[in-house]
């Protein structure tokens, strides 16, 4: 139990630091300059959802991947949510296309970057903890 708490909660904070790495990218302009549709808020609205599945997908740290590289680990673990996120939520449920391509050809690699940071924040938050 105690496990499992730790990865939601250290998954759950990923999932706040990417909120507001999003939300700086929307605010200076990165994703716009990549012609990307993908914005960022700092809107409890906005962040609930991000931060409750933060939590969710920290779950994942509980498999032994890669346990003793945490850039090894942070990527693997990353590439899992992105997947999903580009194959199953994009086209099926928000009507994104396939790999979200209707908000910008470099959709991809920006959703595996942001997925990236949740990923190396809740490892580094579980190694520290």
């Amino acid at each position: 139990m105690k496990n499992a708490l730790t990865v939601f909660g250290a998954g759950c904070l990923g999932g706040l630091i990417m909120c507001v790495v999003m939300w700086l990218f929307s605010r200076y302009g990165i994703t716009q300059s990549l012609n990307v549709n993908l914005p960022g808020s700092v809107s409890p609205h906005w962040m609930y959802p991000r931060i409750v599945w933060g939590g969710l997908w920290g779950f994942l740290f509980l498999l032994p991947i890669f346990a003793s590289s945490l850039f090894a680990r942070s990527f693997v673990i990353a590439l899992i949510p992105t997947l999903i996120q580009l194959f199953v939520f994009y086209p099926f449920y928000e009507g994104k296309g396939v790999a979200g391509l209707k908000l910008g050809m470099l959709t991809p690699f920006l959703v595996f970057f942001f997925f990236w940071v949740w990923s190396f924040i809740t490892a580094v938050t579980l190694r520290v903890s």
